[in-house]
């Protein structure tokens, strides 16, 4: 019998682990052997348990996927990474590509997908969610597009970005909060913030700056 996949799970939600645990349990090809909220506990953990694959979240408040990436793949270049995130924006798909993660799946997918998502890299494939896979060929083909600056996008962070983007697709206050898992209060102050930096007035205008530079 095949060995299962050992992986460690990265992501900043311990809920959102503990269901990741909960549907990676039902398959017999998939071993978490380790977990972590934040970027120093994620390289520990690593550092300790040498997994296969680790899944990894691309936001978190200590720095995100990129440094974890950073900072492990010099130290232990066997390890794959196959990154988990509610973000589908083609800046954070690339970003992470080129940072050494050998795929890149929403948190939308099924446990089933997500398990054979890990196994496929653990064996070397590269694995995207459909609609993604057009961002890494685009921006691999055209590099220079990728190089290109934009000051006031620049301004932003990543979780006001994608609290803009589910904004500028006509998502509530209310559904914005539920799919970052953070509160309807702090959504707010997102939005209040990013308004300000953009000096724009309304939502209207939000939808219109993010649509303008295809962040929708």
């Amino acid at each position: 019998m095949t060995e299962p996949v050992r992986v460690v799970l990265v992501d900043d939600h311990s809920m959102f682990r503990s269901g990741v645990r909960t549907e990676l349990a039902a398959v017999d090809t998939v071993e978490i052997v380790g977990e972590a909220g934040g970027v120093g506990e994620a390289v520990a953990v690593i550092a300790r348990t040498r997994p296969d694959v680790v899944l990894l979240d691309v936001h978190m408040p200590d720095g995100g996927g990129k440094a974890v990436l950073d900072r492990v793949r010099p130290a232990q270049p066997e390890v794959k990474f196959l990154a988990l995130s509610v973000s589908d924006a083609a800046e954070d798909v690339i970003g992470v590509i080129r940072a050494g993660a050998r795929g890149y799946v929403t948190k939308t997918i099924s446990g089933p997908d997500l398990a054979a998502a890990v196994g496929r890299v653990a064996d070397g494939d590269a694995v995207f969610s459909p609609r993604l896979a057009g961002f890494v060929l685009d921006a691999f083909t055209r590099p220079e597009t990728s190089a290109v600056l934009d000051p006031e996008l620049d301004q932003l962070t990543q979780r006001e970005r994608e609290v803009l983007r589910l904004l500028a697709r006509g998502y509530a206050y209310k559904e914005i909060a539920a799919r970052l898992f953070i509160s309807v209060k702090t959504v707010e102050t997102h939005v209040s913030s990013v308004l300000r930096k953009l000096q724009l007035s309304n939502r209207y205008e939000l939808s219109r700056w993010a649509t303008d530079r295809r962040l929708v």
